[in-house]
C-alpha cells in the first residue's frame, strides 16, 4: 500500500477508499452504492458465512441487507458452493452452455406458473432490457408505461440518473404513479396504439420512501390494460423474486404477467439473471437478439439449480415472512419502550425501517450508525433483506443489539 494513504487513513476501509480515488471515477462514492449508506459505513469486505459479513477492519455484523438481496440462502451455502465449483474443476465459461441451462430452463418452467420458457442473463438490468426488447418484438410497438420513480435497471432507456442520458433514450417511457389505477389509465391512452407493454415492480420499493404494496385492484388492472390493447404486462421480480413467492410475487393476487424479470437471489450470489415468458411471446423472444459473453456460464446455473431446489424444501417465503415478521414485532416493541415512533413498510421477508418525522433521514442515519457499533447491518432508506440463514437466535440477538442503539440513540437527542 501506498504510505501516503496508509498516513492519511485511520482504518483498512479508509486506505482503500483513498486508492480508490485514484484509479475509480469517483472513488467509491461514485460507485459500488457508496453514496446509498450512511457516513462511514464500510465499502470493503474480506468475507461472510450464513446471516453475518465481516468488513476489512475486522468487524462483523449480522447482515440484513444480504448483498443488497441475492444471498436468500445465507452466505457460503454449503449446498450451493460446492455445486458451483464441482462444474468449475469442469469448465465454466466454455464455446456454449453446459447442459444445466437446460436444466435450469425446465426448473424455472416448473416453478413459474406463467412461464412456458427461460432465457439467462447476467444482471437485472440485462433481464429488465430483455423484457423491453421482447415485448417491442411481439407486439411491433414502442411505448412502454411505468411507474414514475421505479428502479428498473442502470443503463439509458431506464436510468435513475439523467447524467449521459438524452431525452432520446427514454423517448418512449411514459410515466404514471403507482397504484393510481386513473394515472395508468391515462399513461396507456397517451401511448395509445404504440403502447407495447406496462412495466411495474412487484411492489413500490423506490429508496428514501416508505415501501408500498399494490392493491390487487391495481395489479388487476395492469393485466386488464395489457389484455384490451393487447400489450405485453412485465413484471420486474428482480429484486422481489424468490422471497414473496416462488412463482412470482403477483402470484398472492391471481395476476400472471407476460414476461418477468429475475436476478438477485436466483443464485445465491453467483451471478446470473433470467427473463420467462408465455407461449405467446415465445416467437417474439426467438427472433430479438440479446446475448452476452459470459451469460452461459455453467457454475452460476448450477448454483441457480440448487438454491431453486432449496428454497422449494424450505418453502422460504413463508420462512423468510416469519423470520421478517419477528423482527418487525421486536422492532415496534423496543422503540416504543425507548419512546421512538417507527414506521414499517413492505414485506416482512423485505422491510423498511423508518423514524416518523425524520423527513431528512438524520435520525435514521443515526440508529443504524449505532446499529452497526452494535454488530448489525441496517440501511434507513433502502429496503432491507432476510435470508434463510437468519434464525430466530440471529433475530434476537438482533434485537438485543437494536434496543442498545435505541437506548444510545435516545440518550443522544
Amino acid at each position: 500500500m501506498n504510505k501516503s494513504f496508509a498516513l492519511a487513513a485511520r482504518t483498512s476501509d479508509e486506505a482503500l477508499r483513498l486508492r480508490a480515488s485514484a484509479v475509480i471515477p469517483g472513488g467509491m462514492w461514485g460507485h459500488q452504492r457508496a453514496a446509498a449508506v450512511p457516513h462511514r459505513y464500510p465499502q470493503f469486505f474480506v468475507g461472510g458465512k450464513g446471516c453475518r459479513v465481516s468488513d476489512v477492519d475486522g468487524n462483523s455484523y449480522i447482515d440484513f441487507m444480504c448483498s443488497w438481496g441475492p444471498i436468500v440462502l445465507g452466505h457460503q451455502n454449503e449446498a450451493v458452493n460446492r455445486a458451483a465449483y464441482g462444474q468449475i474443476e469442469q469448465g465454466d465459461c466454455l464455446n456454449g452452455p453446459t447442459r444445466h441451462a437446460v436444466e435450469l430452463a425446465e426448473l424455472l418452467v416448473e416453478t413459474i406458473p406463467h412461464a412456458a420458457w427461460a432465457l439467462f442473463q447476467k444482471n437485472g438490468t440485462d433481464a429488465t432490457t430483455a423484457c423491453v426488447t421482447i415485448a417491442r418484438a411481439a407486439t411491433g410497438r414502442r411505448k412502454i408505461v411505468v411507474a414514475k420513480g421505479a428502479y428498473h435497471g442502470a443503463v439509458p432507456w431506464c436510468s435513475p440518473s439523467l447524467v449521459g442520458v438524452t431525452q432520446e433514450d427514454r423517448a418512449h417511457i411514459i410515466e404514471f404513479a403507482f397504484n393510481n389505477i386513473t394515472s395508468l389509465r391515462e399513461a396507456v391512452d397517451r401511448a395509445g396504439s404504440d403502447l407495447a407493454g406496462i412495466l411495474v415492480s412487484s411492489f413500490r420499493h423506490d429508496i428514501s420512501r416508505t415501501l408500498e404494496m399494490p392493491t390487487p385492484e391495481f395489479a388487476q388492472a395492469c393485466r386488464d390494460l395489457c389484455d384490451a390493447a393487447d400489450a405485453m404486462l412485465i413484471l420486474d421480480d428482480v429484486r422481489a423474486g424468490f422471497r414473496l413467492h416462488l412463482g412470482g410475487s403477483w402470484e398472492v393476487y391471481g395476476v400472471q404477467p407476460d414476461l418477468s424479470a429475475w436476478s438477485k437471489a436466483i443464485a445465491n450470489g453467483w451471478p446470473l439473471a433470467a427473463v420467462t415468458g408465455g407461449e405467446s411471446v415465445r416467437d417474439a423472444a426467438s427472433r430479438v437478439f440479446v446475448t452476452g459473453s459470459f451469460w452461459y456460464a455453467g457454475a452460476p446455473m448450477v448454483a441457480a439449480i440448487e438454491t431453486i431446489r432449496q428454497l422449494h424444501a424450505l418453502d422460504a417465503p413463508e420462512y423468510l415472512r416469519r423470520m421478517g415478521q419477528r423482527l418487525r414485532d421486536g422492532l415496534a416493541e423496543r422503540a416504543s419502550r425507548h419512546g421512538f415512533e417507527i414506521i414499517q413498510s413492505g414485506p416482512p421477508q423485505m422491510p423498511l425501517v423508518q423514524f416518523a418525522g425524520d423527513d431528512d433521514f438524520a435520525i435514521g442515519e443515526a440508529f443504524c450508525r449505532e446499529a452497526l457499533r452494535q454488530g448489525i447491518y441496517l440501511h434507513p432508506r433502502h429496503n432491507m433483506f432476510l435470508s434463510t440463514a437468519h434464525g430466530q437466535a440471529d433475530i434476537d440477538e438482533a434485537l438485543d443489539a437494536a434496543d442498545k442503539a435505541f437506548a444510545a440513540l435516545a440518550r443522544r437527542t
